[in-house]
């Protein structure tokens, strides 16, 4: 089985936040690999260095990480229209990221965040959006369905799934049984959570997450293995990893 947490943070600062720290906790929970964006503890442009950080990291461990960018119109849009061409055309990343609770903007705003998700769509890769209640009506699921119905040929990654909201959960997977190109990733939620959207989707629309540092990788493992248990093995590959692989496009034995 290829382990594969969907939802990692590293900055260029010392500390739990450190590439260093991410590679002991990978093997500390015995992960394959993991995607990785950056934790935007960054202020307006510095953002730059942050993810030249990301790709830096994956340069150095192409076995572990996988690269995934990160837009933050709130920079300025035409900003992070190139941000989104360095990451995808430059640093080869797999998608680019939207965080409308961290950085403070409706993901889908016509006048911020619109221009930036078209110039990601244009490039054909994914786009992750942070769902939850931290930042409600920024973040909330029918914003990323509203997305996911203009541009249904781009995978939407539903990072968090709506946290430990029970309306917010329940709205992402009402709306992802609608858009099948919705991916839910079950970090920083009940693991209970997971599985009701396993029941509810099938198998091959969830992931495994952690959201490290923020929470302990290995544990978040063990917390998703116990509730995926009986599933059939093939049900549990996709959980743990295979979704997402499959998802990015990468095939690759590892």
């Amino acid at each position: 089985m290829r382990v594969v947490d969907s939802d990692t943070h590293i900055a260029p600062v010392p500390g739990r936040f450190s590439l260093e720290n991410l590679l002991k906790n990978i093997e500390k929970a015995h992960m394959d690999r993991v995607m990785v964006w950056l934790t935007p503890i960054y202020e307006g442009s510095e953002i730059e260095d942050y993810l030249r950080y990301v790709y830096q990291a994956t340069q150095k461990h192409p076995d572990k990480l996988i690269g995934f960018g990160w837009a933050d119109p709130t920079v300025g849009v035409e900003h992070a229209k190139d941000m989104v061409k360095r990451c995808i055309e430059e640093y080869g990343f797999y998608g680019v990221k939207l965080n409308g609770a961290q950085n403070n903007y409706i993901i889908d705003s016509d006048d911020l965040a619109m221009p930036v998700i078209e110039e990601i769509a244009k490039l054909g890769k994914p786009i992750a959006f942070h769902i939850g209640p931290d930042e409600y009506e920024n973040t909330h699921p029918l914003r990323a369905a509203r997305v996911a119905r203009l541009f249904p040929e781009t995978p939407i990654l539903m990072i968090h799934m709506g946290m430990d909201s029970p309306d917010m959960v329940s709205s992402v997977i009402r709306e992802a049984k609608t858009h099948p190109n919705m991916l839910l990733l079950g970090s920083a939620t009940k693991p209970e959570n997971v599985l009701m959207a396993i029941q509810e989707l099938g198998a091959d629309r969830v992931c495994y997450g952690s959201d490290h540092p923020f929470r302990m990788m290995h544990v978040c493992r063990a917390m998703t293995e116990a509730v995926i248990d009986e599933l059939p093995e093939a049900d549990r590959r996709n959980v743990m990893g295979d979704n997402l692989l499959r998802t990015l496009g990468i095939t690759e034995q590892v």
